[in-house]
């Protein structure tokens, strides 16, 4: 068996918790992992001057993989979400999320088997902005009504959602390369073509096309992203793959996470061409930081996605059969799945839950 060096960002509210939890499962798993610490969040704006040092994106370079815990992003002011800067960065261009049925989970089906499929790097979240009064704001109102693009208040700030042939090539190439390796039947693209034309026009032409070069291997559908959420909530079994835009991928991707338990088991990757990014998808919980309340499970399944990656294929599947087991028993849960399943059981802590977990693995 390799070793393999990971590169942990614990992050900080409960990341410091759930990542500490995450190592001794993997350690307890089979794999050899080495792990280099390397820290971002709030908190090292004070010792660094940014909430991600360039030694943390240096480390990820090195070892080319890392897992991290979640990090606070300030709402409406204060710094840019580092999980942002971290794709855009080091290129991470998928954002990928299956989503799977636990049992004795609280989802609200049991036979969830999706995958979503987020393009990362452009759309709305590109970030690219223009302050309501600022001079590029007013330049960009009269460029639209010089042009006869429509009309924008002048008290308006703006957002540009670029959608490119390039990375929408990049993304649903990826959905159907992802389904033919792992025995997926079909590809799902989602949109609102309808009325930008322009853009998310853009993005289903270009989707249509790759899924020409797969026909007979892959199956193929698209559906207005309103819809698609609609179908996804009345019966989610009849989506595979799910390939999106950025913003409608980030929403689909909860809203899904929420039909089998909510964040709180939801695992997700960044991935792009030279590295990848593990992490669990929800966020930094500060109310209940330093409390032995978080449940590690999202991060703990962000592992295994993360071993299989590393190509440690057993020790992802040892992990998983753990987390089924202990979910299935229904006696050590955390406060979150508690209150999902309406169990009169007290809930377990971060730690003991953990501890159910290394004993499933000992078995």
């Amino acid at each position: 068996m390799a070793r393999h060096t990971v590169t942990l960002i614990p992050g900080d509210g409960i990341g410091v918790e759930t990542s500490a939890a995450m190592q001794r499962v993997v350690e307890a798993c089979g794999a050899e992992i080495d792990w280099e610490i390397a820290e971002a969040g709030a908190h090292c704006l004070e010792t660094e001057g940014t909430p991600l040092p360039d030694s943390t994106i240096e480390a990820v370079k090195r070892n080319k993989v890392a897992i991290k815990g979640p990090i606070t992003t300030p709402v409406g002011t204060g710094f840019r979400s580092v999980n942002v800067a971290l794709r855009k960065t080091l290129g991470l261009y998928v954002c990928l999320r299956p989503v799977v049925s636990l049992p004795g989970a609280g989802g609200r089906y049991d036979n969830v088997d999706l995958v979503i499929v987020r393009e990362n790097s452009e759309d709305l979240y590109a970030g690219v902005e223009f302050e309501e009064g600022s001079e590029g704001a007013r330049k960009l109102i009269d460029l639209c009504a010089k042009e006869g693009a429509g009309t924008i208040r002048p008290d308006s700030g703006i957002s540009v959602k670029p959608i490119s042939v390039t990375a929408s090539q990049d993304i649903v190439r990826y959905a159907f390369e992802y389904a033919l390796k792992h025995g997926r039947k079909k590809v799902t693209a989602a949109h609102k073509a309808n009325i930008m034309k322009y853009s998310d026009g853009l993005f289903l032409r270009v989707a249509r096309e790759v899924a020409k070069e797969y026909e007979g291997r892959v199956d193929f559908d698209d559906r207005i992203i309103d819809a698609f959420c609609m179908n996804m909530v009345t019966d989610p079994s009849q989506f595979d793959v799910a390939v999106f835009p950025n913003l409608y991928g980030d929403i689909a991707s909860d809203l899904a996470a929420g039909l089998v338990g909510g964040l709180g088991i939801a695992p997700g990757a960044n991935i792009g061409k030279e590295y990848a990014v593990f992490e669990a998808v929800h966020g930094s919980a500060p109310n209940i930081a330093g409390q032995n309340k978080a449940n590690p499970t999202a991060e703990i399944l962000s592992a295994a996605m993360m071993l299989d990656h590393l190509g440690e294929l057993e020790a992802a599947a040892r992990i998983r059969r753990a987390v089924t087991e202990v979910y299935a028993a229904g006696e050590c849960l955390t406060g979150d799945i508690r209150n999902l399943t309406g169990s009169d059981k007290p809930a377990a802590s971060c730690t003991e839950f953990t501890d159910a977990l290394l004993t499933a693995l000992a078995k």
